[in-house]
């Protein structure tokens, strides 16, 4: 049982992830010191104290977003959900000199429009401030002090703070992006899908603005991916703990690695989008520990005598050829981890199930995968 200090109780929280993710985000969570915990639809459930939160935040790779859930009412129309909301003691959570945001998710027959719900929300927390303390919070869309998460599902609504500000798959290091970049959190995932651990070789033959292996890196060195930011969503609530975050942090720091257990790599053909995996690098502070090479597929080796290679090669929905050259694509794909990585793994991500036929490999596994609204299949090849 985790240890819950008496200044912190327990608190209800809710992770958002991406679709297909759920169980192996609760597994993250879980690793992580969070209890009662419930995969969902696009989420988990679970609970924990404001140590949990934090950690949770810093530390999580796969989630967007920790909410901190803070009532559930009934709530058929206008009138129960501006009721509902006013009947939460908002003092606790932002006075009139924050400022707050409201996003809204979800509907019913009668809240089907999310602005307009938005729009209650915001009116009953600011009547209420008008009401207690004759002036009240300023909105702000961008940077709130507080912003304030409403889920309608049938005739419920579900009343949150975000805890991450940002969403948690912008990392912070990545400025530069290549045509069609996987998001932080995807890529994380699918390390962890194809159970890479860091004493085995990465590498990643198109690895574009280098978003796989720099995952992969922060894995192996034990960095915390919430290092990068600059600031979650909690740290301007009235009851931040900054010792508390100060002293998660400096242990996050302290339990970094210089060096990978392996080799870490990626090459591409392109030499705009390979300084981009560069500048990523330098940004994580990981330039000396991950290589980057200037490769066109055809020339590309096997850095080491066995390891894992990951891949999301062009599919056609966002970037690439005509479906001749992305058909020559993949068979050349399939040519050079036949003939050049004998005694590796190989996991191609796609999202294209005619295209992939052309890798021409049996494949061994294939885990669905959704991929910015796009059904992907991971398939693993196991190449002797």
């Amino acid at each position: 049982m985790a240890q819950h200090s008496a200044s912190s109780p327990i608190a209800k929280y809710f992770a958002t992830v991406a679709r297909d993710l759920e169980s192996l985000a609760a597994q993250e969570l879980t690793s992580l010191g969070a209890e009662q915990v419930q995969p969902g639809f696009c989420g988990v459930a679970f609970e924990g104290d404001r140590e949990l939160l934090y950690r949770v935040n810093l530390w999580a790779r796969l989630p967007f977003r920790i909410l901190q859930q803070l009532d559930v009412f009934p709530c058929g129309n206008a009138d129960d959900l501006y009721r509902g909301i006013k009947g939460i003691d908002w003092q606790r959570y932002l006075d009139p000199g924050c400022t707050l945001a409201v996003t809204a998710t979800g509907k019913n027959s009668e809240l089907n429009h999310s602005h307009f719900t938005a729009l209650q929300v915001k009116n009953a927390i600011v009547d209420q401030q008008q009401e207690q303390w004759g002036e009240r919070s300023n909105v702000d869309i961008d940077q709130p002090d507080v912003r304030i998460n409403i889920h309608i599902r049938h005739q419920q609504c579900t009343v949150s703070l975000d805890s991450s500000g940002d969403s948690l798959h912008r990392r912070g290091y990545r400025p530069a992006m290549g045509d069609a970049p996987l998001k932080e959190s995807l890529a994380a995932a699918l390390i962890q899908l194809s159970g890479w651990t860091p004493d085995q070789a990465f590498f990643d033959p198109l690895c574009g603005s280098g978003t796989l292996p720099l995952e992969a890196s922060l894995m192996a060195l034990k960095m915390a991916p919430g290092l990068f930011r600059d600031r979650f969503g909690f740290e301007t609530w009235p009851d931040f703990d900054r010792e508390l975050m100060e002293r998660l942090i400096a242990e996050a720091e302290a339990g970094q690695l210089d060096q990978p257990p392996a080799y870490i790599g990626g090459s591409d053909g392109n030499a705009d989008i390979l300084e981009q995996a560069r500048a990523n690098a330098r940004d994580c502070g990981v330039a000396q520990q991950v290589e980057f090479q200037l490769k066109a597929l055809d020339a590309v080796e096997a850095p080491a005598q066995s390891g894992l290679l990951i891949c999301n090669p062009p599919y056609g929905e966002r970037i690439g050829g005509s479906p001749e050259e992305l058909a020559e694509f993949y068979r050349l794909l399939g040519n050079v981890l036949k003939q050049r990585f004998k005694g590796w793994t190989a996991f191609v991500l796609s999202g294209n199930k005619d295209l992939a036929r052309n890798i021409r490999l049996k494949s061994t596994q294939r885990i669905p995968v959704n991929n910015g609204g796009l059904s992907c299949q991971l398939m693993k090849y196991e190449l002797y």
